[in-house]
C-alpha cells in the first residue's frame, strides 16, 4: 500500500497521548482530568506544565480546541478550561495508528534478545 508523504503524521510521545485522553474524556477533559488519565494508564510520572504545554502545541496545529467552563466555588470562583479533539486531530491519531501498524507489520522483536 503506497502512501502519500501527506499521509504521514508524527506525533511527540507525549502529544499522542494527550490526543488518546482527550478522546477517552469527552466533555470531561480539563488539565488535571487529562493529567490523571495519563498517569493512570501509562504508569508515568508526568508533569501539568508538560501537559500544558502538549495540549498548546495541538490547539495551534489545529488538532484540539478549549474553552472556560463555568466558575466554580471549589476553584475559587475561578473556571476550568475544558478540551476538545477536533476532527483533524482524530485524523492524525487514526493516519499514526496506521503507520505504526505498517512498521510493526511483520517484525517478530524478542524483547529478552535485544540488547
Amino acid at each position: 500500500m503506497a502512501s502519500n508523504k501527506s499521509d504521514y503524521v508524527f506525533f511527540g510521545e507525549l502529544e499522542q497521548v494527550v490526543l488518546l485522553a482527550l478522546a477517552r474524556l469527552q466533555d470531561r477533559a480539563y488539565g488535571m482530568a487529562i493529567h490523571r488519565d495519563i498517569e493512570e494508564r501509562t504508569g508515568r510520572d508526568v508533569a501539568i506544565g508538560s501537559v500544558y504545554r502538549a495540549l498548546d502545541r495541538l490547539e495551534r496545529k489545529g488538532y484540539v480546541s478549549s474553552h472556560l467552563g463555568e466558575p466554580t466555588p471549589e476553584r475559587g470562583g475561578r473556571a476550568k478550561r475544558f478540551y476538545a479533539i477536533e476532527s483533524p486531530g482524530l485524523s492524525a491519531l487514526h493516519k499514526s495508528r496506521e503507520m505504526f501498524a505498517r512498521l510493526w507489520e511483520g517484525l517478530r522483536i524478542d524483547p529478552e534478545v535485544a540488547g
